[in-house]
């Protein structure tokens, strides 16, 4: 059998030969981008970029008079209570770990949490009094971590995911009053997973979803509760059907599915005559979402080349009314956004110009309400730099989309520098929404390029796939050809061009430093994988089955985890690098990091890296997330710019 290198030598000689098929787009010529005049303009303090609150959760209290939002107000993620009309938020619970997974008892007297210890995502769950007052830790259970709370309507019940450290597989479980666990379901794969969508039935079953790691299929249930006894609604190979809310007597399921189309889209879908209703046909990836509580409309995300849109769906006409939302990335947080009188719904949205925003939208009157400001003041519209969606050809013609970020006042004279930046994944993609790291970089004269290569989501199932077993190969030179599209448009120096990423990005940079050494000349890599092999022996198990979906194994697929390591061409490196890595990352484990700086540094390569201690895959806490942005800023500012 021929290695990964050799198809890949023979891809470069015949670049028509293997393009994959995407949804039909013009291609933008480069000289089209363009950089605005504003004579304000002026670089965004990194301090108000990092201080500039995320949002990880919202609920409703029982009654709908009072909203409870996990953020980190403080530099920690806790939780605040806020009336639903508007007050200054009052913090509710202190740590710090992070506290999100917020889910509000039928009683109103308790608000249930997960938190985990220093990011290590084996998380717990927890309680604390909807009045203020002591938090408990209900289940207390290192080796196993819980999720995905979903209150039942009666008897104190609570749905939720389990999954156990020593396997990859998570069940569908039920929690009492008490914190005691029951598993209803004993998956034997690890390849999936159980998630609950729904009760119904007045509490007597549960809708769940069991899905393969890697999202490529995926199987809708319903599930017993009294017995556990699992009745299969949905489900064939390779395909996806995801159930996101249902009707309260479960005669109607919201359902996403790429059933002959290859492409995720909204259906609804009634049970007892399996019957499908449809929305007109999009090339772009359409997907359903909750359900309302009287059980009469579904909403329904539509996602057009990374800009996406809301819409309310009556399932009973399919009649479609899109709700009033800039342009930008917006979502519906959880599966209990809708207040317990009908009437609002939590609703986020974020722009290139303006950071993510919580709503409460009032479905009848179709308008949305800011319910908290998370940004600071300098974070505005009237200050920040554009954003577009642009397509270019890659090496073989495929199409690829990337969200470009333009800084303003600058010259077409070919002496800027840029920064590439590919998403984590690599089942992710890179949407038109608000960046702090686009942000930084292009208010301090950086054009930002975030391309969306082949293995991305949006843009169909064969292009998902395609780079399955040749990870760094043809979406390496996807990001590459982003680089010269930037250089292009008249306004990059090629020599100015560096990456950053982070996960699968890091990755990515990683890859593209020693495969392409003459194409970056700076690089910063978060949490990036340098060695498949290592990889698949210290993670956690679930991603281990998700890294066997993308790779095989290194038994049997041995030539392929070498093809598809960094460390197979970090020889030939040449570009200062920055890694920045958390000690207790479950994901990408902390040797990753270590093995690379060991490598460039025998090398007598420009090397650096950071530990964070207490965190895991990404960074929680405010000071090492101003820390990490400063450095990664003063690292392409000392290389690309000679600052």
């Amino acid at each position: 059998m021929r290695s990964i290198l050799t198809v890949l030598l023979l891809a470069t000689a015949s670049p028509l030969a293997a393009q994959v098929a995407t949804p039909d787009r013009p291609v933008t010529d480069p000289q089209t981008i363009a950089s605005p005049a504003n004579p304000d303009a002026k670089p965004v303090p990194l301090d108000d970029i990092g201080v500039t609150r995320s949002l990880y959760d919202a609920v409703w209290s029982a009654d709908g008079k009072q909203i409870f939002i996990a953020t980190d107000l403080t530099g920690r993620v806790n939780i605040w209570r806020m009336d639903a009309n508007g007050s200054w938020p009052v913090q509710l619970t202190q740590s710090d770990d992070a506290q999100s997974g917020l889910a509000t008892t039928r009683d109103g007297q308790w608000l249930y949490f997960t938190q985990d210890v220093g990011g290590n995502e084996y998380s717990d769950i927890y309680r604390v009094p909807t009045v203020g007052g002591a938090v408990e830790n209900l289940t207390n259970t290192p080796d196993r971590s819980e999720s995905g709370l979903l209150p039942g309507p009666t008897g104190g019940l609570v749905a939720l995911s389990t999954k156990l450290k020593s396997e990859g597989q998570s069940n569908l479980a039920v929690m009492d009053a008490a914190g005691n666990i029951r598993n209803l379901t004993a998956e034997k794969d690890p390849q999936f997973s159980w998630d609950p969508v729904a009760w119904i039935d007045g509490g007597k079953a549960v809708i769940a979803n069991r899905s393969l790691v890697d999202s490529s299929a995926s199987e809708v249930w319903r599930v017993d509760v009294a017995s556990g006894a699992a009745t299969l609604l949905l489900g064939k190979p390779k395909t996806i059907y995801a159930a996101s809310g249902a009707t309260p007597d479960g005669a109607v399921l919201a359902v996403t599915t790429d059933d002959g189309t290859g492409q995720p889209h909204a259906t609804a879908y009634t049970v007892a005559t399996k019957k499908w209703q449809g929305l007109p046909k999009t090339p772009w990836e359409e997907s359903s979402d909750i359900v309302t509580p009287d059980g009469k409309a579904m909403f329904v995300r539509t996602n057009n080349d990374g800009r996406s849109t809301l819409s309310r769906v009556d399932l009973a006409t399919m009649a479609k009314t899109d709700l009033a939302l800039d342009p930008g990335r917006a979502s519906i947080p959880g599966l209990a956004a809708i207040s317990p009188d009908g009437t609002k719904m939590f609703v986020t949205r974020s722009g290139a110009d303006s950071p993510t925003m919580l709503y409460a939208y009032d479905l009848a009157a179709n308008k949305a309400a800011p319910v908290v400001p998370l940004a600071m003041a300098s974070l505005s519209p009237a200050t920040l730099p554009k954003s577009q969606i642009v397509t270019y050809k890659s090496f073989d013609g495929t199409l690829i989309s990337a969200v470009v970020t333009m800084p303003f006042n600058l010259e077409r004279d070919g002496s800027n520098p840029a920064i590439v930046i590919p998403h984590g994944g690599p089942t992710g993609q890179s949407q038109d929404g608000f960046s702090r790291y686009a942000t930084a970089f292009a208010t301090r004269g950086y054009v930002v390029i975030q391309p969306n290569f082949r293995g991305s989501t949006g843009y169909g199932k064969a292009f998902q796939e395609a780079n399955f077993q040749d990870l760094g190969g043809g979406d390496l030179k996807d990001t590459v050809a982003a680089k010269a599209f930037l250089v292009q448009s008249g306004y990059v120096d090629a020599k100015k061009v560096g990456i950053f990423g982070g996960s699968y990005g890091g990755f990515m940079s990683l890859m593209a430093i020693g495969r392409t050494p003459d194409e970056f000349a700076a690089a910063v890599q978060w949490f990036g994988i340098i060695n498949w092999r290592t990889m698949y022996r210290d993670q956690d198990e679930r991603l281990k089955a998700y890294q066997r979906s993308l790779l095989g194994t290194p038994e049997k697929d041995g030539a392929v985890y070498d093809a598809a390591s960094p460390l197979t061409y970090m020889k030939a490196a040449k570009a200062p690098l920055l890694t920045i890595q958390g000690e207790n990352d479950i994901r990408v484990p902390r040797g990753q990091a270590q093995e690379v700086h060991d490598l460039l540094k025998a090398k007598g390569n420009v090397v650096e890296t950071i530990f964070y201690p207490g965190e895991g895959h990404g960074f929680q806490k405010r000071e090492n997330q101003l820390d990490s942005l400063r450095r990664t800023i003063g690292w392409f500012d000392k290389y690309l710019k000679g600052e």
